[in-house]
């Protein structure tokens, strides 16, 4: 199909000959995975990192026993059997038996890779070697470099070999979308996730044979790219296409072979990131986690080859996500796209901060502070892993969610061990695998500790040795203590000062109180230091209140670098309560300390309609919660229930004149009224079930109705109304007229209400209602439809 060149085939005869290491030194991973030459800080290996008792320690040992639950043969399952193999086990279910089929594998590689760093498990070490080693047989029967497991649809709905599609670009058939490209599902993201285990693989386990075969299949790519025009790359690119950019630079930083920066250059898709690089903000309505890893891709090919804008572009995207797109947790997007920005309040909903989201900007962070270590980074990196990375993992079971809801009284979904495979469970693997490889850094002139997570390290560049104990994040008291050092050492100890503290901080060394001083966030200590030196640092905490820009009203609690939440009980109990609120002029003042347990809080009086309890967030695994409330004056709060008894009276009166209600995305409501349906999916969006309908798809389903004059009214979200323009809404085979919207004009659900013509209820108490979405187009949710007399 795509022939290699001879440099090329002959990588490809040297593969079975490359030593496989196994144990790699930290040295080896630095070496391949240095960020910028001459950087005043680099992370301390993960492999020199070992964690003590806290939640981080639990998710990682969670974590690892799914790990270990997987089947490597079965995640191989499409790459043995595309490559004419047999299998070696069944296909997993959810998205490895869809089109996307393959990515998990890359996530799994990483994830091994990660946690055998972490922790020293053989077991994961040796799946990691049998993994490149199985892909390393893909690769020779494929025969030109190719080696994925993705799959498409072909004419007809027929499950295909995903590889044909590149025979098809090549041959001028492109049929690119968002998540779409010839029938397969978003398949360079895919491959970019097979690159990045490879990568993993090699720093974290000494792999050498798996850089081997990233060189084959970037040569591949190579190929494939030098056959096509600019317009025609860069319609392949409007598919999503992950982080395909940072792999190609990833793949020059290990090899300083300059064709694959050139490829790194090339996978750069203009309409989106040309503005960021200009420095225009043009993310409103975008996918967010298909432009997080573009901008890391951007952020690594500046590190590799000094390219000064698309480093400009990387740290204007960062500010922008971080200072205008993010929730108090933060992670950003609702039904997983970015919204205008400064419009937290808009969208407190069960579809935001997917997990992979915060992943990426973790990674980005991580990346931006290499460059330019300011504590700042630090605050934001510190808020996300705490409140919502360890949010999305459920310690008990070791299972994943997809979205972390902000809306009051919604539940979080767990992932099945083995039949969703969402790209969040792939993100999830990897993130519990890591939990050390961000606290120590060294520095030019000594060691810096970013986070304050209870963990042993060996700084072998020193050969000294060192324990942090804490109770973070419950309290701020931190005890470094130096272990081993085999000489006294002079060198300075630089310790983050969080932008959440209150207060001056405490420190003392050996017990000796003193006066550190504090230098660009972070508290600086230089002195000669030796075996048994300890450091004792008190980081004064306190319960503060954030709203975003947009809403006063709208509070979030936190207590230091913790985000809590109301409690509203067992996500067995279903939530039918009046939605919560406070009434008080100062939060913080009304609240008082739940005796013997930490971090917890209970209102006094501020409480409506009765008093709250206030608990960490992110330990909210199987608990409702109230995490963004509304708080008011005693007076505001007396209008609001004014408002509130408005609203009841105009739904009773409603109530009266109605003559059937569908509610959609309801199983016995939807059964009752013998819906059928084409490309149609039930949700659940701000506490409401509902029904989208996809591009040439539809819902249909019978309704009573009376004689004389009747309305037809359906439910939309009021800012997904101009999205559907032109949907079609027919009664028994005929269009109705088009709706007038009732309800508000920028936010909330608003109401589109059609009249009906008498002739087609005419001797009728039943009629068959379909919706349509506009020809090529989407169209929804519908969260319900209603008929009544008119008035």
């Amino acid at each position: 199909m795509i022939s290699l060149k001879r440099r090329d085939m002959f990588s490809a005869t040297a593969i079975g000959m490359l030593p496989v290491v196994d144990v790699i030194r930290p040295e080896v991973a630095e070496a391949a995975t240095a960020c910028v030459a001459g950087s005043a800080v680099k992370a301390i290996p993960l492999s020199d990192v070992r964690l003590l008792p806290s939640p981080w320690l639990t998710a990682v040992e969670s974590n690892r026993r799914y790990l270990l639950s997987l089947e490597p043969d079965r995640l191989l399952h499409n790459f043995r059997r595309l490559a004419g193999l047999d299998p070696k086990g069944e296909i997993y279910g959810g998205w490895e038996n869809d089109t996307i089929a393959g990515h998990t594998l890359g996530h799994y590689l990483s994830a091994l890779s990660l946690m055998y760093a972490q922790t020293g498990d053989a077991e994961c070490l040796r799946r990691v070697h049998y993994i490149v080693d199985e892909l390393e047989t893909v690769q020779k029967k494929q025969g030109d470099g190719y080696v994925a497991g993705f799959t498409r649809k072909g004419s007809g709905g027929k499950i295909e070999d995903g590889k044909i599609i590149f025979t098809e670009i090549l041959n001028g058939d492109i049929r690119s979308g968002g998540f779409d490209l010839n029938g397969a599902w978003s398949p360079l993201y895919n491959i970019h996730k097979t690159f990045a285990g490879l990568f993993d693989a090699q720093t974290y386990c000494g792999n050498q044979k798996a850089l081997a075969i990233s060189i084959l299949f970037a040569g591949f790519f190579e190929n494939f790219y030098k056959r096509l025009t600019e317009n025609q790359l860069q319609k392949v690119l409007q598919c999503e296409y992950g982080g395909l950019n940072e792999s190609f630079a990833e793949l020059f930083a290990r090899t300083q072979d300059d064709r694959w920066l050139e490829l790194a250059r090339k996978t750069y898709d203009r309409k989106s990131l040309d503005p960021l690089v200009a420095g225009k903000d043009n993310l409103a309505h975008l996918h967010s986690n298909t432009q997080i890893p573009k901008i890391i891709g951007l952020a690594r090919i500046s590190e590799v080859s000094k390219a000064p804008d698309f480093s400009t572009a990387s740290h204007f995207f960062w500010d922008r996500v971080t200072g205008h797109y993010s929730f108090a947790i933060g992670g950003n997007g609702d039904r997983e796209y970015f919204f205008e920005p400064d419009s937290i309040s808009q969208h407190l909903t069960e579809q935001t901060c997917e997990h992979c989201c915060s992943y990426n900007m973790l990674k980005l962070t991580r990346q931006l502070y290499v460059r330019d270590p300011h504590a700042d980074y630090f605050d934001y990196y510190e808020r996300t892993h705490l409140n919502h990375v360890l949010a999305a993992q459920d310690p008990e079971n070791g299972m994943f969610t997809y979205m972390t809801p902000m809306i009051t009284g919604s539940v979080r979904g767990w992932s099945d061990p083995a039949n969703d495979f969402w790209c969040c469970v792939g993100t999830g693997i990897e993130s519990h695998a890591k939990h050390g490889d961000s606290i120590w850094w060294e520095t030019k002139d000594g060691l810096s500790v970013n986070l304050y997570i209870p963990s042993r390290m060996y700084w072998r560049k020193e050969n000294i040795g060192f324990t942090l104990e804490t109770g973070y994040p419950y309290d701020g008291a931190v005890s470094l203590k130096v272990t081993s050092a085999e000489t006294p050492k002079c060198f300075v100890l630089s310790l983050r000062i969080p932008g959440w503290v209150s207060g001056k901080p405490e420190v003392s060394v050996n017990g000796e109180k003193i006066d550190g001083v504090v230098r660009d966030g972070y508290l600086v200590l230089q002195r000669v230091w030796t075996t048994g030196d300890q450091v004792s640092l008190i980081l004064p905490m306190s319960l503060r209140t954030e709203s975003p820009s947009d809403d006063r009203h709208l509070v979030t609690l936190a207590h230091g670098p913790m985000l809590l939440a109301a409690d509203l009980g067992p996500v067995e109990d279903t939530h039918d309560m009046i939605t919560p609120a406070l009434v008080t002029e100062n939060l913080v003042e009304d609240l008082q300390p739940v005796t013997g347990q930490a971090a917890h809080f209970q209102t006094s009086h501020a409480g409506r309609p009765g008093q709250l309890t206030f608990v960490p967030f992110y330990a909210q695994y199987r608990r409702r919660s109230g995490l963004y409330l509304q708080c008011f004056s005693a007076d505001e709060w007396r209008t609001e229930e004014q408002k509130f008894r408005e609203e009841q009276r105009r739904q009773k009166a409603l109530a009266a004149r109605t003559v059937d209600v569908m509610y959609l995305g309801e199983m016995q409501q939807e059964h009752d009224h013998g819906l059928t349906s084409k490309d149609s999916y039930p949700l659940i969006y701000r506490n409401r079930n509902g029904r989208d309908v996809r591009r040439d798809g539809f819902i249909q389903f019978t309704i009573g109705v009376r004689q004389g004059p009747m309305l037809l009214q359906t439910t939309m979200w009021r800012q997904d109304i101009e999205k559907s323009r032109g949907f079609r809404m027919l009664i028994d085979g005929s269009a109705l007229p088009p709706g007038k919207i009732e309800g508000p004009s920028r936010k909330g659900f608003a109401d589109i209400v059609v009249d009906i013509p008498v002739t087609l209820t005419q001797g009728k108490s039943k009629v068959t209602v379909r919706i349509e979405p506009p020809p090529g187009r989407s169209a929804g949710p519908f969260f319900g439809v209603r008929v009544f007399q008119k008035s």
